[in-house]
């Protein structure tokens, strides 16, 4: 058995791998963290997880969270460079914060305005790379993992195959994306009161402003083999939990978006090939048959996401719409996932294929 420890243990994402945890197979759940929660049993936060209900929140420590043979990291931005410097180089650590998800550490700076604290292998395991392979080619075995984002999980696997298949141009690419409250982390703001966002939807870092855009560019170019830009707007729906985006960009040779500028290379069939041909053999992705849009509902709970892929001929444009948990495989599902990587177990275990309806 592998004991894994969370730190930051009372919060949505935490809570979440822990729920997952406690379903792994091969894994014994460590100690548990937190930092003003310190002292709480984790069932004044999490009452459901019921099996770890009595358990006493310890402050979070490299002592704490010594003797653990992994560590998840659900700890706010910019929190976990420091404790990582005090852990065992041969602990698997999990961070699902955006602390080492960045290579350039320019765009760092510019959108999280503090020094980078470095890069760990991308914890995005069915990314497709330019020139072949894909993103667990740098997981297996590791011993640091950079969980990716939730909306970057989302508009990154959505796009990826059309630019790993060259259909894409790398300089128009617009994401809308609605997210539910929990990706705002638990955190008390007028904003997230359910009077604020009952029956009501708002955007918000808007203009290019949000900090998933540089990583979901990382992604993309990796995908692309040369630099993608982004336009990114998010925006706030009235639910828990989940993401739905709709991704596009515009087809190669479309001169612009013409109905007569997709050619065979561009025509629906060519590029619903794509798309399957990339996840044909990837248990967590899901191309949806044809006429089938994704919804949240149906990825609730499920390390997977929804994937439909349509051609706007009138537009020259391809769009793609994405469902994902944004606390699944948004963010502690991927974590779990990436743990199977690096201790060598199969990808799948432990971890929910099905969603929970209704």
């Amino acid at each position: 058995m592998v004991t894994v420890a969370v730190a930051g243990a009372s919060g949505y994402a935490g809570g979440e791998a822990l729920r997952l945890l406690l379903a792994h197979p091969e894994v014994e759940v460590g100690a548990l963290t937190a930092g003003s929660s310190a002292g709480d049993r984790l069932g004044e936060h999490h009452p459901h997880l019921l099996p770890l209900a009595d358990r006493r929140l310890e402050a979070t420590t490299p002592e704490a969270l010594a003797g653990a043979d992994a560590v998840v990291l659900a700890l706010p931005h910019g929190a976990s460079a420091a404790l990582v410097a005090q852990l065992p180089d041969d602990v698997v650590v999990l961070d699902a914060g955006a602390d080492f998800r960045l290579a350039d550490a320019g765009a760092w700076s510019a959108f999280y305005g503090t020094e980078h604290a470095g890069t760990w292998p991308y914890g995005l395991p069915e990314l497709p790379l330019a020139g072949g392979g894909r993103g667990r080619d740098a997981l297996r075995g590791a011993r640091r993992v950079a969980v990716p984002g939730c909306y970057p999980t989302a508009v990154s696997l959505a796009l990826a195959p059309g630019f790993a298949a060259g259909l894409l141009e790398p300089d128009d690419v617009v994401v809308v994306a609605a997210s539910g409250t929990s990706g705002a982390g638990r955190k008390t703001a007028t904003s997230l009161l359910g009077a604020e966002v009952m029956g009501s939807m708002s955007a918000y870092g808007v203009g290019g402003g949000h900090r998933h855009t540089p990583e979901v560019e990382q992604n993309l170019s990796a995908a692309a083999g040369e630099a993608v830009r982004v336009s990114f707007t998010p925006t706030l729906a009235p639910m828990p939990r989940g993401i739905l985006a709709t991704c596009t960009a515009r087809l190669r040779g479309s001169g612009g978006g013409t109905a007569t500028g997709t050619g065979a290379a561009g025509s629906h069939a060519a590029v619903r090939e794509a798309w399957q041909r990339c996840y044909a053999d990837e248990p967590f992705v899901h191309l949806l048959p044809e006429g089938r849009w994704p919804r949240t509902a149906d990825v609730l709970g499920a390390n997977a996401v929804a994937l439909q892929v349509a051609v706007d001929e009138h537009a020259g444009r391809v769009v793609v719409v994405a469902a994902v948990d944004n606390l699944t495989k948004g963010t502690a599902g991927a974590a779990v996932q990436c743990l199977n990587l690096a201790l060598g177990l199969a990808e799948t275990t432990g971890l929910p294929v099905a969603g929970v309806a209704p």
